[in-house]
């Protein structure tokens, strides 16, 4: 999958910077709600020759996708790693094996 540039959730447009690594260890990807950004990584901060798979930076992706939807809709479950991250998980499977 192609990681957009940038994306709009409601009324809010996102910008999408891939970057090499995080700052925080062992981070994939965040979402800054205040700078309206997205960052998806490509390599782990924990072990810099490790690249992560086509699969995790799409999990990631919507990973923070699945955060600036719930948090446009003011649901508290956008703080709720757990939930997200299963959410997520089952959105990329949906995305990745549908067949037009």
């Amino acid at each position: 999958m192609r990681i957009p540039k940038k994306v709009k959730v409601g009324r809010t447009n996102y910008l999408i910077h891939k970057v090499t690594k995080m700052d925080k260890v062992g981070a994939m990807g965040e979402i800054d709600y205040d700078t309206k950004e997205i960052t998806i990584a490509s390599r782990s901060s924990r072990k810099p020759h490790r690249k992560f798979s086509k699969k995790e930076i799409s999990d990631t992706f919507w990973h923070e996708i699945t955060h600036a939807i719930l948090k446009d809709m003011n649901s508290k479950l956008h703080t709720n790693e757990s939930f997200v991250t299963t959410f997520a998980n089952r959105l990329t499977t949906v995305i990745s094996t549908a067949k037009f």
